[in-house]
Parts: structure tokens; sequence; C-alpha cells
């Protein structure tokens, strides 16, 4: 990839990163619920399935999901389902600054880890971006794989830097919230229903 052409990508994915999402919005969520370090598992989660979804998008199902409304009615469908699913989570979950109930459990990494991911591969605003926007940027006379890992490296890194700072503040920020309780999560909560139901419904 030309230089030229890589610092107009990188800044469209500054661009991209910076603006409210559902990956964002749950790492600030889980740096609150479960401290910077474990949230972290989120924020890596989520940067692999950013990850998949420009390999997706690079490599063709991208072009698919452009051309046929039946493969993109699904997707929209299936991403704002888990959205809604993941608002209903985040609304019960424990008041912040609140210890956790006798016999609860703290959320493995794991299951973080699989929350950031599905996260991000459930998101069509993400699929429909990377889907309209990384052929733009694609040279046919060099090695596609080699674009891909240039592509999706920068982004990757770009995303994990944001949602690093984001965790971080959201840490900082518990003695305050300690105070908010249970509002936050359903505040939080409420958004991630409300981009879920209103996913599908967009043209």
């Amino acid at each position: 990839m030309a230089l030229d052409t890589w610092l107009i990508y990188l800044l469209a994915a500054v661009g991209l990163s910076l603006s409210p999402g559902p990956n964002g919005l749950l790492a600030l969520t889980h740096g609150v619920l479960h401290g910077r370090r474990r949230a972290l598992y989120t924020i890596f989660g989520g940067a692999l399935g950013f990850v998949a979804v420009i390999a997706l998008s690079m490599f063709g199902i991208g072009a698919l999901l452009k051309t046929s409304l039946a493969w993109l009615t699904v997707m929209k469908w299936v991403g704002g389902a888990y959205l809604v699913w993941l608002g209903v989570q985040v609304w019960r979950a424990p008041p912040v600054g609140v210890e956790l109930a006798a016999g609860a459990t703290p959320r493995a990494g794991w299951s973080l880890f699989r929350q950031g991911a599905l996260s991000a591969l459930t998101n069509p605003k993400g699929l429909l971006f990377f889907a309209a926007f990384l052929p733009q940027f694609v040279d046919p006379a060099r090695s596609l794989f080699v674009q891909f890992v240039v592509m999706a490296g920068t982004f990757a890194a770009i995303e994990i830097a944001t949602e690093v700072v984001i965790a971080s503040m959201a840490h900082r920020i518990r003695p305050w919230l300690r105070r908010v309780g249970r509002r936050f999560n359903q505040a939080c909560g409420g958004v991630f229903v409300a981009i879920g139901a209103a996913l599908p419904l967009r043209g």
C-alpha cells in the first residue's frame, strides 16, 4: 500500500474509532464494572472481531451483502437482536461500586472477550462501512493478503488504543459512578437496546 493511501486510510480509521458505537460503549461499561485490566479482554475481543469483519469485507463477503437485500436484512436483524440482548444484560448488571451478591462469581476473561468480539461481529454499521470503504484502498496489482494485514493491523491498533483510553477514564470516574449506581447501568443498557432496535429499521 502506498504511503499516501495508507495515511488517508489512517485518518478514516481514527474517525470511525472515535465515533460513538457499541464497542466503545461496551469498553466504557466494562471498564466501570470490572476495571481497566479486565476490560482489556473486552477490548481485544472487539479488535479481533473487527479484524474478522475487515477480512470478510476484503475477501468478498462484503460485496455479497451489498448486492443481496436478503443477506443485508438478516445481518441487520441478527445484529440488532444481539445488541438488544446485550443491553438487557447491562441493564440487569449489579450497580457500579456495589459488591457482587454472595455466591456470585466475577465475569470470566473469556466471557468478556467473547462479548467484545460478538459486539463487533454483529454490528452491521461496521460491516457495511468496511464493505463500502475498503475497496477504495485495495490495489489489485499488490498482494491482497499483505494489504489486509496492513489495513486490519492499522484499524485494530487504533481501536485498541481508543478503547483503552475509554476504559481508563471509566475506571477513574468510578467513585462518581458509585453514587449513580444502577442508573448508569440502565442508561448504558438503554442505549444498547435503542441501537439494537433501530438498526433493523434503517433503510
